[in-house]
């Protein structure tokens, strides 16, 4: 019994540090009165596979709560602080003084923002100051030995892109690219991302046709070619950030690294709003973290998951404007979940663990046959042997998309590095311990 306990406490320690994400994070807001302390927040995104959180401002209290959790902080600096940071250099080390060398580096600060969509403001003394007020602040974090530690960058709205479909084509406003071209030498010199905050929930209300809902929420879709690249894409946060990536490649900018500082779909809006609704913000939500999780990327960017901050940890409900701005948490005030976006982080307890049990990855009860034919299409083209349920094949029988979805959505999980969400496939499978193999075909099996 002790060995097994010893065995116990020892998969917790993995599963916990194995099921967190690097380049998964969320934004904390604070515009509401309502919100819980912070201590407590701090304890539920230790529940969660959350390892960024990004503040937009920089509130001692939370930043104090983060200490010696080894969870990511973007602090930020408000668009009404950059006249003085950009004109004064003792401005910017004031700044880090307060806000970042009390705290560093027992909370893990990690960038500082300085403004929010200061471009699409259309204020030419903002912008004009926008990046002397980075420099500045990034001097001021050198100064402090903290170089290469913790980044400075700034956000900008999707509307920063003169044209963005088809991604391929993807460039900058050219009333921008002036003030874009020294930001994006500051980046490249420092390191530091090009933060953007692509929204489908915004290109399908612009576009509310249901094969565009599917093709937002990375649900089954006939997908979207890029007339100039030959390039299929399948959903729509891909599209935006491979369109970013191609404004950066156009500018000469390629190597700069995309940051998705925000991204996100409201649970409830006003009655004349089309798209908010809990089983969409679930589906967008969930099925982006499972694309994050997978490691697949964008066309034009394989193999790589961008840093993506989820809108929002909770609902704000001092903002202004239609009721959906008060309706993107995935989490209410009293710590439990809005709806399961598959953040969350659940532990087996020691009656139920067995540490030698076998699982398989099999398709949920009710899925249609369109879901599944796309999990079939995903799995078998992930380069996996499929050739049993190919005619003649040992499970070619029955000849129905679920048996042969089933069987390649388990070889694929079972060649993976078996994380719950590479068995996932946009919420249509799940893992079991009832063997699925019949007469001859047999099911590949895996330890836990």
């Amino acid at each position: 019994m002790a060995t097994f306990f010893f065995f116990f406490l020892s998969f917790l320690i993995f599963f916990h540090s194995s099921s967190a994400e690097p380049f998964i994070g969320v934004n904390y807001g604070q515009e509401a009165d309502n919100l819980p302390p912070p201590l407590a927040t701090v304890e539920l995104l230790k529940s969660t596979s959350i390892e960024k959180v990004r503040l937009y401002g920089a509130d001692p209290v939370i930043i104090k709560a983060l200490a010696n959790t080894e969870i990511g902080i973007v602090i930020g600096a408000a668009n009404g602080d950059i006249p003085c940071l950009a004109s004064d250099p003792n401005s910017a080390v004031q700044w880090v003084n307060s806000n970042v060398l009390p705290f560093y580096p027992d909370s893990k600060i990690i960038l500082v923002t300085v403004g929010n969509e200061v471009l699409t403001t259309n204020d030419p003394n903002l912008i004009d100051q926008l990046l002397p007020a980075m420099q500045n602040m990034q001097n001021a974090i050198n100064g402090a030995l903290l170089g290469g530690k913790i980044k400075v960058s700034t956000v900008h709205s999707m509307a920063v892109l003169g044209q963005s479909d088809p991604p391929s084509s993807g460039c900058f406003s050219p009333s921008y690219e002036p003030a874009l071209r020294g930001l994006l030498r500051f980046h490249r010199d420092n390191g530091s991302p090009f933060a953007v905050n692509p929204y489908p929930f915004f290109a399908y209300q612009s576009d509310p046709r249901p094969e565009t809902l599917a093709f937002c929420l990375f649900q089954p879709n006939e997908g979207r070619v890029d007339r100039v690249s030959g390039i299929k894409y399948m959903n729509m946060f891909d599209a935006q950030v491979d369109a970013v990536h191609s404004a950066l490649s156009d500018m000469g900018f390629k190597d700069v690294e995309i940051m998705v500082a925000e991204t996100g779909w409201p649970y409830r809006g006003d009655n004349n709003e089309v798209g908010p609704s809990i089983e969409n913000a679930k589906a967008y939500n969930g099925n982006l973290i499972a694309h994050l999780k997978s490691m697949v990327g964008t066309p034009l960017m394989p193999g790589k998951s961008v840093d993506t901050y989820l809108f929002a940890l909770y609902d704000e409900d001092l903002k202004v404007g239609p009721g959906s701005e008060r309706a993107f948490g995935l989490y209410k005030p009293d710590l439990s979940m809005t709806y399961d976006a598959g953040i969350s982080n659940c532990y087996p307890t020691p009656s139920t663990l067995k540490p030698t049990a076998t699982i398989w990855c099999v398709p949920k009860a009710g899925i249609s046959d369109a879901q599944l034919q796309s999990s079939l299409d995903y799995a078998c083209g992930q380069g996996i042997d499929c050739s049993p349920i190919q005619p003649g094949g040992a499970c070619f029988e029955p000849n129905i998309v679920a048996s042969h979805a089933a069987y390649a959505m388990n070889l694929y999980y079972q060649n993976s590095a078996k994380n719950p969400w590479n068995c996932d496939f946009s919420q249509t499978a799940t893992l079991t311990s009832q063997n699925p193999s019949y007469n001859s075909c047999i099911y590949p099996g895996g330890s836990t």
